[in-house]
């Protein structure tokens, strides 16, 4: 069956559905049971011996597989309004909900930026005649990303924004970074850090080591995401304002929010599915696909996010899905545009770095991809249990598969994985009651 047909086999509109002999992830554990959804709610969860229910309703055998809170991202990229070419509001919700995701939240960074009421509002529009995956907009802290004149956060806040961030930017002025946490403070929006200082990355296109040495490319240092970590760390514990840093991608960077932590400061922490499973070896056949911002770095770092993941340092993974044209990646590697379009393999490549090794059990990984995010940002999602709103992937956690990006429901085929097997495939995703994808 094609894609477009899986999609649209999606989109039946069910009123009750009754999941049947899953896995079922809820706040008291995970046990083998039935769930109903009903009214776009978790109606009623029982165990495994529990009466079967009589009312009409679509039965989905869950044998084997997992049932779990749907996953929510916290940094993604839709590119609508302005990019459409690259991805927009409906392919990349239906591409999340291939992905398992229910919830989901859009940067800034298109065209017109997002700094204004309008243009939240328009994002808010067109995800709620897109499909159920939900969408939260990350409005810009500052007009047009410049990093100067702060936005009205007040009035973005009532459109819809759910916190700010001049994702794709780091704000240089630390004064001015200092007023944005003060003013976010007051309307209670959390602040997103792109954590770049751009004068040292100073061109480099890759983690500056080995591999940029053995392949003659520019590469960038460390220091200039670490530094940026401690700068806006030390400000949110003065402002004792809530900070969000994107993307940890180095050992040091995830120390220094340990020890932020640790001291106290009002500081949580993300890391991307590509940084827990790849590193700048993969640049060696120049495949500009690896091309990602902050760079992939090296297996120290890589082993170091995953003690990160463990020890509560780094809150939640996300996807930072960031789909390009085919004419932004084949280019020369220095000119192609940074990002990977990550929806659609984030759960497998997790699956695959993390569980299948027994780094992580399945339920710290869905805790990472689900609960923790959604608190982190104040979103009403990543539990399953009776009266909440019916968020759930159902995952086969044995099912190897091959990644083909002609087959993404995103517009973006960018992604390093290609041809590689991965484990773990989503079979469906519910959100709010409503079949948002439904796998062969």
């Amino acid at each position: 069956m094609n894609e477009s047909s899986v999609i649209e086999r999606a989109k039946d509109n069910v009123k009750n559905i009754l999941i049947e002999g899953g896995k079922i992830l809820t706040p008291n554990g995970t046990a083998p049971g039935s769930l109903l959804v009903s009214g776009g709610k978790v109606a009623a969860i029982s165990g495994p011996d529990g009466a079967r229910e009589t009312i009409d309703a679509l039965r989905i055998d869950a044998s084997g597989l997992w049932v779990v809170p749907g996953l929510v991202d916290i940094h993604c990229h839709l590119r609508e309004p302005g990019y459409e070419h690259k991805e927009d509001i409906s392919s990349g919700t239906a591409a999340a909900a291939k992905g398992g995701f229910t919830s989901v939240c859009c940067m800034a960074n298109t065209d017109p930026v997002n700094d204004n009421a309008v243009v939240t509002a328009f994002i808010k529009k067109r995800a709620r005649e897109s499909g159920p995956v939900r969408v939260f907009p990350i409005a810009a802290a500052t007009k047009g990303l410049r990093g100067e004149e702060l936005t009205e956060m007040g009035e973005l806040r009532e459109a819809g924004a759910i916190a700010v961030s001049d994702d794709g930017k780091s704000i240089r002025n630390a004064r001015r970074m200092r007023l944005v946490l003060s003013y976010a403070k007051r309307f209670g929006l959390v602040v997103v850090s792109h954590p770049e200082d751009e004068d040292l990355v100073d061109g480099g296109v890759m983690n500056e080591g080995y591999w940029s040495t053995m392949l003659g490319l520019p590469g960038a240092t460390r220091a200039a995401e670490e530094t940026v970590i401690a700068r806006d760390c030390m400000l949110a514990a003065l402002e004792n304002s809530r900070l969000h840093i994107a993307h940890v991608s180095t050992a040091g960077g995830a120390e220094i929010v340990r020890q932020a932590k640790r001291m106290g400061a009002p500081v949580t922490c993300e890391t991307a599915p590509h940084y827990l499973f790849a590193t700048d070896e993969w640049v060696r056949d120049y495949d500009t696909n690896t091309r990602v911002n902050p760079p992939l770095r090296t297996e120290t770092d890589r082993e170091a996010l995953i003690e990160a993941l463990l020890d509560g340092t780094i809150d939640a993974i996300a996807t930072d899905h960031a789909p390009h044209h085919i004419d932004d990646k084949k280019i020369e590697y220095a000119l192609a545009s940074s990002g990977i379009s990550g929806f659609e393999t984030a759960l497998a490549v997790c699956w695959t770095a993390l569980v299948k090794p027994g780094r992580l059990t399945p339920e710290q990984l869905f805790d990472k991809l689900s609960r923790s995010p959604a608190r982190v940002l104040g979103i009403d999602a990543g539990v399953i249990e009776e009266g909440a709103r019916a968020d759930i992937t159902i995952i086969d956690p044995t099912a190897e598969w091959t990644v083909d990006p002609d087959k993404f429901a995103s517009k973006g085929k960018n992604t390093p994985f290609t041809g590689r097997t991965l484990t773990g495939l989503v079979k469906y995703t519910i959100a709010g009651g409503e079949i948002a994808y439904r796998g062969d």
